[in-house]
């Protein structure tokens, strides 16, 4: 039999038992969701899921592949959004196959139909875990650069001085963020002196050096001088082991020093009430 007539006898196959195999592939899918998601939600997604494998084997309709690779990509997203795992996402494709099984048993000349449609439905369930992958990948960027901005704030010390606390370890990805908040801060404070902090960076080598030469210089061409503070006895060893030049940029031990400093280059100095 070909292949097409073979697809289109299994189509009318599952169109004409359309409500036993949905009914157990949805109680399939919910044992295994474990309660997290209502029968009645399960039964909802897999019924739209279900029509369209249907009309996707009759071959009638040229939409119904993209219809159906798209419903599958917004059900991994929604899985993976929800915290369930991989296998879980891929289980409510793959039990599809067993809930047919369980019809095509008793229906000896289907057998080779079957065979056909369970390597459709492997292609699903490989489509719905790449998917899933893919979903999962992004929300783990997503959430790693919300928690580089949280951890890389821009403050205002004084009428135009704004500081910059840096918190763990300074890479290429996070300098960049740390150069575009304390620009777009110069900018919209109008402030012209500017503290990089580095008390809670653990180490200091030439490339995070070479990233806060860098975040300074950017400084400068909007006219604003820098002060960088943090510097322990550790780190300052580490820099003089290392030959690490900061040329003209003023360092200081504290922030509470480089505050000091800066108001004194406005001309102002803070005294006893």
């Amino acid at each position: 039999m070909e292949v097409g007539a073979s697809q289109q006898r299994m189509a009318a196959f599952l169109r004409d038992n359309h409500d036993k195999v949905v009914g157990s592939w949805s109680e399939l899918v919910a044992a295994g969701l474990r309660g997290r998601t209502s029968p009645q939600e399960v039964r909802r997604e897999l019924e739209d899921l279900y029509s369209l494998i249907i009309r996707d084997l009759s071959g009638t309709d040229e939409n119904a592949a993209g219809e159906l690779r798209a419903v599958l990509d917004e059900l991994s997203r929604n899985r993976a959004r929800d915290g369930f795992t991989p296998s879980e996402t891929a289980l409510s494709v793959f039990s599809l196959k067993e809930a047919v099984y369980e019809l095509v048993a008793e229906a000896a000349d289907l057998v080779p139909e079957y065979l056909a449609f369970s390597r459709v439905v492997d292609d699903l369930g490989l489509r719905t875990f790449e998917a899933f992958s893919a979903a999962r990948e992004q929300i783990i960027t997503d959430q790693a650069t919300s928690m580089m901005e949280l951890s890389t704030p821009v403050v205002r010390l004084w009428d135009g001085i704004i500081a910059v606390p840096l918190v763990g370890t300074l890479d290429s990805a996070r300098t960049q963020l740390v150069m575009e908040k304390l620009l777009e801060t110069l900018v919209a404070s109008g402030a012209d002196h500017a503290v990089i902090d580095i008390t809670g960076v653990p180490t200091v080598d030439t490339e995070v050096a070479q990233h806060l030469l860098k975040t300074v210089s950017a400084a400068r061409l909007l006219g604003a001088e820098c002060t960088i503070s943090g510097i322990r006895p550790q780190v300052a060893q580490t820099i003089v082991s290392l030959g690490i030049e900061f040329g003209d940029i003023a360092t200081k031990a504290t922030l509470a020093d480089a505050l000091a400093l800066a108001l004194k280059h406005a001309g102002l100095k803070v005294v006893p009430a």
